[in-house]
């Protein structure tokens, strides 16, 4: 009985194949190796620097236009048209009611935004009045005209000269 196995043992080492241990992988997957890496930093530095040197000229170009306000002029122009406004506590009393009414909408939302589920709400709620206006306005060419004109006449009907 220990001839047999012994033979058995013997038969089994000459049938199974012997892969040296250099050469053993320990890939678990059947695919083919990827070739070597190509480095793209070359690439990707060379992308940076053109992206810099356009954001640069971008900068410098901002930085040369002229768009320096003299305050001494815009005191003098601001000067002029409250001179020529006839009704100085009525503008007075806009302007005040302007920065009370701010303040107190801060208040409100300060209000809504504490209590549970009602920010979220009001999010789906300007969603969906965004999608509205799109559609109704800004999708159509027609529509964007008729925006327009609107805009137009408010603008008129603000200014007083309707």
């Amino acid at each position: 009985m220990a001839a047999a196995a012994s033979s058995s043992i013997a038969a089994a080492a000459v049938l199974i194949p012997r892969v040296p241990t250099a050469v053993r992988t320990s890939r678990c997957s059947a695919l083919p190796p990827l070739p070597p890496c190509v480095s793209s930093a070359k690439f990707s530095s060379s992308v940076k620097l053109i992206a810099e040197s356009r954001r640069l000229s971008l900068l410098q170009t901002k930085a040369s236009e002229d768009t320096s306000v003299d305050a001494g002029e815009l005191f003098t122009d601001l000067k002029e048209k409250w001179d020529k406004v006839e009704n100085k506590s009525t503008v007075i009393l806009y302007g005040g009611g302007a920065i009370v009414a701010v303040w107190l909408s801060s208040i409100l939302v300060g209000a809504i935004n504490s209590v549970p589920l009602l920010p979220k709400i009001m999010e789906l709620v300007g969603l969906g009045y965004t999608g509205w206006f799109v559609y109704r306005y800004l999708l159509f060419k027609s529509s964007r005209k008729e925006l327009a004109t609107d805009i137009e006449a408010l603008k008129e009907k603000i200014a007083g000269n309707e």
